[in-house]
């Protein structure tokens, strides 16, 4: 079941908004536009990415969470957490205060997202193996990434890989063993806290299911300040939470650039930076990547440690898993125990396996496809009067979205600059219709200039 919206988790605060066209220029679906001097947002095209959030010079773009006091509407209180939260804290902050300090917020329950990514890669690995013929297969693991395929680069949806990853398989799993414990249904809440706002997007929407294993999202900033701050004034009331689960060296990785890639066979490759994934994409719907059995795409750099939500310098964070990872390994004594042998039984085809991922792409004109291919044509024809000099200052990013937009009937001709001098030549435009239009996208304020 496919939904008809996405759901964003980053919302464009108008009050705030300089329409500077930064985050137009930026955005890599132009999902953005500028009208009356305010960033507008086309929502079927945004893919959560956060590239608009980082660029924004006045903070006007946020990201929303849930109410953190929702916990406590439930008995057990789960926080999933990624392995990127450790790395979020000088080497000298043990993991077990950091669990020990999210329990005395009000969780009961702490579990690392990561538990169980070696069986993950097995699965995977025999999923391109049975696909051999839909090569190259592309992780399902970024969700902003799924996203742009969908919208961006339809054409390949049938090479993601339809298996979970590991924030849902976590999910599903740990309130699965709660309940085989006796803990009512209505007693459980699972919270993940986020590096980013397309992990939220994906819980509150998510793809190829009807709905999320989560209960809510919570955004890793916060979290990070209130773990830091209670631990450097030294309140950890909370005894150290219990270890001995932890997480295999893969499963400290994982969420980093080439975590995946590293575990899979044959040819594998791992981009990370969502306009690096996007040339890359570009390459493989022109069958110009050959001979490739997996791609690993990220929409951040450096993955989950470069997400918009972490604190910490990313090439630290790094730095710091890979010295954790290193640690594990030495001591060689990860999920050897039960509880790996339980996430190999429950990971069946019914609990890693995803529906089918359909193609939403944003250059659909029309749903008639008669039209569409009018307009198509239309969108060809008026190109060619455009200058294609892609100044932004129409409202949009270039002049192909401008082109869309008028066939969509969402601008005009005359929003171009261009256009306008032509007409005021000929004199079939006023400079007082030429104001008129630059006040409609950029707003009265821009033009009240003392000069």
């Amino acid at each position: 079941m496919q939904r008809k919206d996405f759901h964003h988790a980053l919302k464009i605060q108008k009050e705030e908004c300089i329409g500077c066209t930064h985050c137009m220029t930026i955005c890599p679906t132009e999902a953005i536009r500028v009208s009356e001097g305010k960033a507008q947002l086309f929502e079927n095209r945004c893919i959560d990415c956060g590239e608009c959030l980082r660029i924004c010079p006045v903070n006007a773009i946020i990201i929303e969470q849930d109410d953190f006091n929702q916990i406590f509407e439930y008995k057990r209180r789960v926080a999933l957490v990624p392995s990127v939260l450790i790395g979020q804290f000088p080497a000298d902050v043990k993991a077990t205060d950091v669990y020990s300090v999210l329990m005395d917020m009000g969780f009961t329950d702490v579990y690392e997202v990561e538990h169980g990514v070696d069986i993950l890669a097995e699965k995977a690995r025999a999923y391109i193996d049975e696909h051999d013929q839909q090569k190259p297969l592309i992780s399902a693991f970024c969700p902003a990434v799924v996203r742009l395929i969908q919208v961006k680069f339809p054409a390949l949806v049938d090479n993601i890989i339809l298996l979970h990853p590991p924030l849902d398989v976590a999910a599903k799993y740990y309130k699965k063993k709660l309940l085989n414990k006796g803990v009512p249904k209505e007693d459980i809440g699972i919270f993940y806290v986020t590096p980013c706002a397309a992990k939220i997007a994906a819980v509150k929407s998510p793809v190829g299911e009807e709905e999320s294993p989560i209960n809510g999202v919570i955004n890793m900033d916060f979290i990070f300040n209130r773990v830091y701050t209670n631990i450097r004034r030294g309140y950890v009331s909370t005894p150290g939470h219990n270890l001995k689960h932890q997480l295999s060296p893969e499963g400290v990785l994982w969420s980093l650039t080439t975590g995946e890639a590293d575990n899979m066979q044959g040819r594998s490759l791992a981009i990370d930076g969502i306009h690096n994934v996007i040339e890359f994409l570009e390459k493989v719907e022109n069958e110009e990547v050959k001979d490739v059995d997996f791609i690993e795409l990220r929409a951040c750099d450096e993955s989950c440690a470069g997400g918009v939500l972490t604190t910490t310098n990313r090439f630290l964070t790094v730095e710091r898993l890979k010295k954790r990872a290193a640690i594990y390994r030495e001591k060689d004594n990860h999920e050897n125990n039960d509880d790996l042998a339980e996430y190999r039984s429950f990971l069946d085809a019914k609990n890693i396996g995803i529906k089918e991922i359909t193609p939403r792409s944003m250059m659909k004109l029309d749903e008639d496809m008669a039209e569409a291919m009018k307009k198509m044509q239309r969108v060809k024809e008026i190109l060619q009067l455009l200058p294609e000099v892609d100044c932004g200052a129409c409202g949009t990013p270039n002049c192909t979205s401008l082109a869309e937009d008028i066939v969509q009937q969402r601008a005009s001709i005359n929003h171009c600059i261009f256009i306008q001098r032509i007409l005021e030549q000929r004199g079939e435009l006023s400079k007082e219709d030429t104001y008129d239009i630059m006040k409609s996208i950029w707003g009265q304020e821009k033009f009240n200039k003392n000069c």
